[in-house]
């Protein structure tokens, strides 16, 4: 094969601006699109507001979680949680590493139970006033009206899955 049939003709893309912008609409009434941004700003509020004790927001609802139900496994702690059951696994790491948590050998039916430490219970204890204040910093930007209404609508969407 030559080098001249391996060469292509240069395209030109005409677009429709029409339908760029419709693109964008898509993209501002996608539900999936809007609640993740959503979650992502808070997330980022909720990380920030942590930051002093050294715990991000989804290692804090780990940690809640391990310290409620301390045989709890993985799987069930994924279900809980609402995640795919390698979520918690990669958050349960660093969690570990500090030595806030202790993720027991694999046990009957192979689960694995994380369990909160001393170390663990006194960075919660330590957490806890921050993420109060990060909720109801939240709370009082959205007002108690929109508050209770976003909770009761993410609690409906949660519930049915968004289909």
């Amino acid at each position: 094969m030559s080098a001249e049939t391996c060469i292509k003709p240069p395209y030109v893309y005409i677009h429709d601006m029409r339908n760029r912008l419709d693109l964008r609409a898509l993209l501002l009434n996608c539900a999936c699109h809007r609640v993740r941004t959503a979650a992502r700003t808070v997330t980022r509020a909720y990380d920030e507001t942590l930051r002093p004790v050294e715990l991000r927001a989804t290692q804090l609802a780990v940690l809640v979680a391990a310290a409620a139900d301390d045989a709890l496994s993985i799987t069930s702690l994924a279900k809980y949680m609402g995640m795919d059951r390698s979520t918690p696994t990669r958050n349960l790491r660093p969690l570990e590493t500090e030595g806030l948590i202790t993720v027991g050998l694999e046990g009957w039916r192979r689960s694995r139970a994380p369990q909160i430490t001393k170390k663990g219970r006194a960075r919660l204890h330590e957490a806890l006033p921050l993420w109060e204040k990060a909720q109801q910093t939240l709370r009082q930007k959205l007002g108690n009206r929109r508050w209770d209404r976003i909770r009761s609508d993410l609690d409906d969407l949660i519930r049915t899955g968004g289909n």
